[in-house]
């Protein structure tokens, strides 16, 4: 399969873009046409997967659940077959995250599809379904927005502003894992309604103070499930569309009326979505409870939606991870120059190289992010830098990266120098290996290049690949004048065999 990352060309007027969202509950796809610069819906599809009913909290998943997923899958991957992998993306929430080996669902998941799927972090997944929405209903100048999504296993609470977020977080909350985690035998009753609430309520308590301080002009709800609750309330004429405060009391006593989960009979309910029902007015009613909410609107739009404006901006001028990446290197105290210095070169390098191991413009920027930040680890000790680096990499939260883009550079950081550990790559798919080890070839040069931070620019570097032959040719003069680099280009050969590669340093 080709490779996920691709940095794809700008886009023309009639292209196709196609997001796929991996929810807990179902499994979304928008296909969009780019015209005029704007994005207009062609087609959507959503199949009810409930992949989150298969998780056995050990971190495995049920054959049932796996094969329902994937047949959908399948399904979405014949409406796309001939997109370029450039103008899809597909990304997995919650339940792949809770995984314990989530590359066993994925790759199968991905032959399905017949394209890469990235996990993304809570917080990623938060960002998405603000700029969804923000796209979908542009917000008022000036005022600050709410936006709740109860997803099947998490629920994500943004506060933004514009098209901006300004505080987003993901809690362990969703209409399946509520659902199963205080109705495991669907038995209904208001004593254990109580101890559900309680129990939500003081787990969203961790952003209750933090959110009400901050404060909002709106709150706007997004998902199935506050699509569900509105429907519900419409019909028994407890509000006009909006959830509020007074009606949803209402609803959660006639939905109680029931005794078990199978026999929740409430007008505009849909039997798909009548098992899950119940978790997700519980979560919602403790939302209203720690935010102190009035009243909720309900949006069309959710993170579906927001996957397809971010894969916009990637293809223009607009990407957020270089302005996040950015941010990192002013916060870490990065030595830009030096940083620039290694990326130059990095980059000549690769383009010696590129069309011999078919590499592409998003494994250059790829290369490019990690010369940036090669040496963000000295910020907490140089004595193995290279590790803390990759670890920083690795568990921030960084806007606009999935888990994947932030595992494969943080590789390339762990990997700049030193001995390439036996474990470097072993968060990447196989797809992405020989790219991993290729880039890292050419960063780990780069870098023992520059290790004196001389100014000077390098005088006839000259790189050639031939079955896995790296012959590096520098000018002899300059190689002469430096015993260090000629030292470190002895132990870079011994290096450079554990990449699967033969370093020939040869004088000009």
């Amino acid at each position: 399969m080709p490779n996920s990352l691709q940095t794809p060309e700008p886009l023309q007027d009639g292209d196709l873009l196609a997001a796929i969202d991996l929810g807990s509950n179902s499994f979304h796809m928008v296909i969009a046409r780019y015209l005029l610069g704007q994005l207009r819906v062609v087609d959507r599809l959503r199949e009810t997967v409930r992949m989150a009913d298969g998780l056995d909290g050990k971190g495995g998943i049920s054959a049932d659940a796996q094969q329902r997923a994937l047949d959908c899958l399948a399904r979405f991957g014949q409406r796309i077959r001939d997109l370029p992998n450039v103008r899809v993306r597909a990304l997995a929430t919650n339940t792949v995250r809770k995984l314990r080996q989530p590359r066993a669902f994925l790759d199968p998941a991905e032959a399905a599809l017949g394209h890469a799927i990235e996990v993304v972090s809570g917080r990623e997944e938060a960002r998405l379904i603000y700029l969804g929405v923000a796209h979908a209903q542009p917000p008022k100048p000036g005022q600050r927005r709410l936006v709740i999504d109860i997803g099947g296993g998490s629920t994500e609470f943004i506060i933004g502003s514009g098209f901006e977020p300004i505080e987003r977080e993901s809690l362990q909350a969703g209409c399946i894992a509520s659902t199963r985690r205080f109705f495991p035998d669907g038995k209904l009753s208001r004593k254990r309604w109580r101890d559900a609430l309680n129990t939500i309520g003081a787990e969203f308590q961790s952003i209750s103070s933090r959110y009400r301080a901050l404060g909002w002009d709106e709150a706007v709800g997004s998902s199935g499930t506050h699509k569900a609750i509105s429907e519900i309330c419409q019909k028994m004429k407890l509000s006009k569309g909006a959830i509020t405060a007074t009606a949803l009391p209402q609803l959660r006593d006639a939905l109680l009326q029931a005794k078990h989960v199978d026999e929740i009979d409430l007008p505009g309910l849909s039997a798909d979505r009548r098992p899950i029902i119940a978790g997700g007015v519980l979560v919602l009613e403790a939302a209203f409870n720690a935010l102190a909410l009035e009243k909720l609107n309900v949006s069309k739009a959710a993170m579906r939606e927001g996957i397809l404006y971010d894969l916009l901006g990637r293809h223009g001028d607009n990407d957020l991870r270089d302005a996040s990446l950015a941010a990192l290197s002013l916060r870490y105290g990065i030595d830009t120059e030096q940083a620039a210095r290694v990326e130059d070169t990095a980059l000549a390098l690769f383009e010696q190289v590129a069309d011999d191991w078919q590499l592409e413009a998003d494994d250059a920027q790829m290369l490019r992010w990690a010369a940036r930040l090669h040496e963000i680890g000295l910020v907490i000790s140089h004595n193995g830098y290279h590790s803390h680096g990759a670890y920083l990499l690795e568990h921030s939260d960084i806007a606009g990266f999935s888990r994947q883009e932030q595992q494969m550079l943080a590789a390339l950081v762990r990997s700049h120098r030193r001995n390439v550990g036996k474990s470097a790559f072993d968060a990447l798919p196989d797809r992405l290996l020989p790219t991993a080890r290729r880039l890292t070839a050419l960063l780990r040069i780069a870098v023992l290049l520059h290790r004196s931070h001389e100014a000077d620019p390098i005088p006839r570097l000259w790189l050639h690949c031939h079955d896995n032959v790296l012959q590096l040719q520098l000018d002899a003069a300059y190689l002469e004048a430096r015993p260090l680099l000629q030292a470190d280009l002895q132990g870079e050969i011994q290096a450079s065999a554990s990449l699967g590669f033969t370093l020939q340093p040869e004088l000009t």
